[in-house]
């Protein structure tokens, strides 16, 4: 069991119930702050756990047994108690911002979830993260497979393993769609598909988030 796979089950146990992870905290009776990025790796680098009492607290809190956690943290499917917002086929509306827009101020929360009201918004069928967005892509760096102009699908809370397709946001408010080639409590290395392109190895303090990319248009 590894610290970021921890991590990801509590942040797929909050999307699952339709909050972010300072939601999910507020609903066990913690402090909001308790599962935000910067509390998961200490100032020297060193990996912070969740308490076995903050994950008794949040599974009490959405009626989830330690069976069902487990599955999360094995990175299985969502649970299949847990809330799924829309039903299938049914569409819904998302955030939608270029790349230039989402190296700017104003559009994220310090848990890398969309705020405000600038956003536009597109309709597409049911996916499950409530608090997924939508990023045209810009460059050619992971061509043939994301094009200049093509659109993602982005969600925040689901969990993330070698060899996804993420968008990655550094500190310096760079963001770049990449392959996440390795994590590490002090590192993250990012792939460009195109071979013109560099990868890219950040320390961990750096990357102000990473999400998932789910889906694309062609």
């Amino acid at each position: 069991m590894k610290h970021d796979d921890i991590w990801r089950a509590i942040d797929s146990l909050a999307a699952e119930n339709g909050l972010s992870a300072s939601g999910l905290a507020r609903r066990a009776g913690l402090d909001p702050t308790a599962f935000n990025p910067s509390k998961r790796i200490g100032p020297d680098g060193r990996a912070r756990w969740p308490s076995t009492e903050s994950i008794a607290k949040i599974l009490s809190a959405t009626q989830v047994g330690i069976e069902g956690f487990a599955a999360l943290v094995s990175g299985q499917a969502a649970l299949p108690s847990a809330p799924r917002g829309p039903r299938p086929g049914v569409g819904r509306r998302v955030p939608l911002i270029g790349f230039a827009q989402a190296g700017g101020e104003g559009f994220f929360d310090d848990g890398g979830f969309p705020v405000g009201g600038a956003w536009d918004e597109i309709s597409l069928p049911e996916i499950p993260d409530p608090h997924a967005y939508a990023l045209e892509i810009s460059g050619d760096s992971m061509e043939p497979v994301f094009r200049d102009g093509d659109m993602v699908i982005v969600s925040p809370s689901s969990p993330i393993r070698r060899g996804d397709r993420v968008v990655a946001r550094t500190r310096l408010g760079e963001v770049m769609a990449k392959e996440l080639k390795r994590q590490s409590a002090k590192r993250i290395e990012l792939r460009s598909l195109n071979p013109v392109h560099p990868d890219y190895s950040f320390e961990i303090e750096d990357v102000q988030w990473i999400h998932r990319i789910l889906w694309a248009s062609q």
